[in-house]
């Protein structure tokens, strides 16, 4: 055999490999950006994923960013029922997205709680973090308002997000199916008008929240003895 065809008979030099963990650093250029939706009823969850999403990329030297909106705190901070918790940039409606986070040195990636109360166009913008800046996008949030209407900026996210994602943590209505919708209550009675957004918890307020089925939301009935909405 002459030497040129022993010289390409020789096997192939892949590179060599190397361990990779789930703490290892993501490469950069591994891969494209993505936004993805994680939504859900009250109770599911959400803050909490959002929290651990953001601790499991730190801890792999990732930079990020965590955002929130009419957290139920108060405060710029997200905060989960669990006892979780830490300080968050507040999206107000005229915060340029784009320009909050070109004007960091670096971002990797942004934790966007309560993203239903974003404005549309921040929507658009977090698309377009993705799209022209390379940054991962995870958002979390409600689909529907008390009314079971989507909110206009979960509506935008359907239509945008690489994924969609109902979170699995099963909430139930108190007749034990699965909680899908969640009711306003006003007075001990369900609520069918008033404004979109109307920060409240499911605690014993006078106004408050409670996941539903979609039967006992539509009927209005809050539980055994309570009374229907009008």
């Amino acid at each position: 055999m002459s030497h040129e065809v022993m010289e390409q008979a020789k096997p192939l030099r892949w590179p060599p490999v190397t361990d990779v963990s789930a703490l290892s650093p993501v490469p950069a250029g591994a891969r494209d950006a993505v936004l993805k939706f994680y939504f859900g009823p009250m109770d599911c969850g959400k803050s909490t994923l959002a929290l651990q999403m953001n601790y499991n990329h730190a801890r792999q030297g990732r930079r990020g960013l965590v955002l929130t909106k009419h957290d139920r705190s108060g405060g710029p901070k997200i905060t989960s029922r669990i006892g979780l918790g830490m300080e968050a940039i507040e999206v107000e409606d005229g915060l340029d997205l784009v320009r909050l986070v070109t004007a960091h040195e670096r971002v990797d990636y942004l934790i966007c709680d309560e993203v239903c109360f974003y404005t549309v166009e921040q929507i658009e913008q977090l698309a377009d973090l993705v799209d022209d800046h390379g940054v991962d996008v995870y958002a979390f949030g409600l689909a529907s308002d008390f009314r079971s209407v989507m909110f206009p900026a979960a509506q935008r996210l359907f239509e945008l997000a690489d994924e969609v994602c109902r979170l699995q943590v099963e909430v139930l209505c108190w007749c034990g199916r699965p909680g899908l919708l969640n009711a306003r209550v006003v007075g001990g009675v369900l609520a069918r008008t008033g404004e979109q957004v109307v920060i409240g918890d499911t605690d014993a307020s006078p106004v408050r929240y409670q996941v539903l089925c979609r039967r006992h939301h539509r009927s209005g009935q809050l539980g055994e003895g309570a009374p229907p909405a009008p």
